[in-house]
């Protein structure tokens, strides 16, 4: 703005002209310490004038690794998008992709590295309770178990202490520098111990070495005896999970993505998400990358957006979808059963498939050891090898899925609520995930009917005169939905209880999570609203989401 009016004005004509700008009932001193630093620090730039001929640089790095689709995707397509040659390209480099389908896990190839300053863990303050993993947004600081083995083989300056509980083991906490944004709720969550914190936030420069060290950990197999020893079920232990959902381009701090990246730990892969238009459609699937990865297996979370107004129904078809594709294999297998062609050991497989069908997570190891006993029976050319044959031909629909919904208030609250309540007294087993930001904070912050009242936001300048919609107790008066209210930074342990209850529960579930957004223009929100100390006030106030102010430690 100085810079402005100098372009325009002489330079003692532009700092008269600002500070009058700055009326003294406004003005505080900072402001008149910025204009005076203002006009005294101008220093001139001098440019090299061979930069005139300046060509462009045609070097680029090209992306590697083991899953071939995903890499040509990167270097075909995602480069020269992001390298703004879009135009560019021809048809063809599109005709794998023409069906409207992407590889996951393209999102870890950009490495925005926009942040000023970066966690770095201090091991010797850490108690180990992964309350920064389960906070972080975008899945840039993780923990990890690993064995001697592996610590030897580790960058040398990677640090790491004894894992409690597993001695035999090593803990590390690792951050992908490049991948973060800087937010510093990790660091602001981190209880540390006798009073010092395990994560400070240093400026990016002092943290790029770091960046091996992250990738490094990423690469190593998740250990089975950690997740043996640390339940998805607990909040530490649901941070050794693999995040489905990373280094995603939302907003640093941003609460949605720090709830779909729990549910991705919990159901990545086994999980089918129709996604309404807003927020989580532009972190979520912003051409040309997309921040929902695969496992080692290559099983990840199955995206799709839709429209606005119809979310819920264009989820209600990927359920009715997959039940009915599933109930016609279900036909088979139980043929297959009753034909006394199997053996024993097949016969027990179908069994425990059928015991388990509509439990997504059981279900799937259930799948995986019948479809090895039917290849056996498919050679067979019998009724029961026909059978088979015809089961194993659509075998990625045999498993139970774990069907999700997710979007904002202004989906479900009101242009999508009459397909939400629709498909909520259906009766079918879907989960729905409401990001309660309050307004609408896709296009802005506008006012809508998840706005407290009193709230002020664009179109409520003076306060919004009515309450807000209360969506949870209009599905619960249907007497078998399942509806919780959430707020990750005030409770972690009820904001993940409440997501597996609402998973395993066969039948509708909505989970309403309260979203600190950027549009809400409190200073500091992004940090302090998913802080536990705020969020509690916000609760224990009845949801009027009045922020306390702090009182600074003498």
């Amino acid at each position: 703005f100085f810079f402005f009016f100098f372009f325009f004005f002489k330079q003692k004509t532009a700092y008269e002209m600002l500070r009058s700008l700055v009326g003294s009932e406004m003005c505080i001193r900072d402001s008149y310490e910025a204009i005076d630093r203002g006009a005294q620090d101008v220093k001139k730039v001098e440019i090299p004038s061979e930069w005139k001929n300046a060509g462009e640089d045609e070097s680029k790095a090209q992306a590697s690794g083991d899953n071939k689709c995903l890499v040509d995707y990167v270097n075909n397509v995602l480069k020269p998008v992001n390298a703004y040659k879009g135009n560019d390209l021809p048809v063809s480099a599109f005709l794998n992709y023409a069906d409207g389908a992407v590889p996951n896990g393209s999102a870890a190839y950009e490495k925005r590295g926009i942040a000023v300053d970066v966690p770095e863990w201090k091991p010797e303050n850490c108690i180990q309770c992964n309350f920064c993993s389960f906070v972080c947004p975008h899945a840039v600081i993780r923990s990890f178990g690993i064995n001697d083995e592996e610590a030897q083989n580790a960058p040398a300056e990677l640090k790491y202490i004894n894992m409690t509980g597993l001695p035999e083991m090593k803990f590390a906490i690792a951050v992908s520098t490049l991948d973060c944004t800087g937010c510093g709720a990790c660091a602001m969550i981190c209880p540390g111990k006798k009073g010092e914190k395990a994560l400070v936030m240093s400026p990016i420069d002092t943290q790029m070495k770091k960046q091996v060290e992250f990738d490094y950990l990423r690469t190593l197999p998740i250990k089975e005896e950690v997740l043996n020893k640390f339940r998805d079920t607990t909040v530490k232990g649901s941070q050794f999970r693999q995040p489905l959902l990373e280094f995603s381009g939302a907003c640093g701090g941003c609460a949605e993505t720090t709830y779909a990246k729990l549910i991705t730990q919990l159901y990545g892969n086994r999980m089918y998400l129709a996604n309404a238009t807003g927020c989580s459609s532009i972190w979520g699937g912003s051409a040309p990358s997309t921040p929902y990865a695969a496992d080692e297996n290559g099983h990840g979370v199955a995206w799709a957006n839709s429209l606005f107004e119809d979310n819920a129904e264009f989820g209600l078809g990927m359920a009715l979808a997959q039940k009915a594709n599933r109930d016609r294999l279900k036909s088979y297998v139980e043929k297959i059963l009753d034909s006394g062609e199997a053996s024993e050991d097949t016969c027990e497989s179908i069994k425990n498939y059928l015991n388990t069908f509509n439990d997504s997570k059981l279900n799937k190891k259930a799948t995986e050891d019948m479809v090895k006993k039917l290849e056996k029976v498919a050679e067979c050319e019998c009724e029961g090898g026909e059978l088979a044959r015809k089961t194993l031909k659509n075998k990625d629909m045999l498993s139970k899925k774990s069907i999700w919904m997710m979007g904002g208030d202004g989906w479900s609250y009101d242009i999508g609520y009459g397909g939400l309540d629709h498909v909520l007294a259906s009766g079918e087993d879907v989960n729905v995930f409401v990001f309660d930001t309050e307004v609408y904070s896709n296009t802005g912050g506008q006012s809508s009917k998840a706005s407290p009242m009193g709230s002020v936001a664009q179109f409520a300048a003076k306060g919004k005169a009515l309450k807000k919609k209360d969506l949870g107790a209009m599905a619960r008066n249907y007497g078998y939905v399942y509806v919780a209210q959430v707020a990750i930074g005030a409770d972690f342990n009820q904001c993940l209880k409440a997501i597996i209850e609402a998973e395993s529960y066969n039948g509708p579930s909505l989970i309403i999570g309260y979203s600190p957004c950027i549009n809400h223009g409190i200073k500091g929100c992004l940090l302090y609203t998913s802080d536990a100390a705020d969020e509690e006030d916000s609760v224990d106030l009845g949801g009027r989401r009045i922020i306390k102010k702090k009182k600074k430690k003498k």
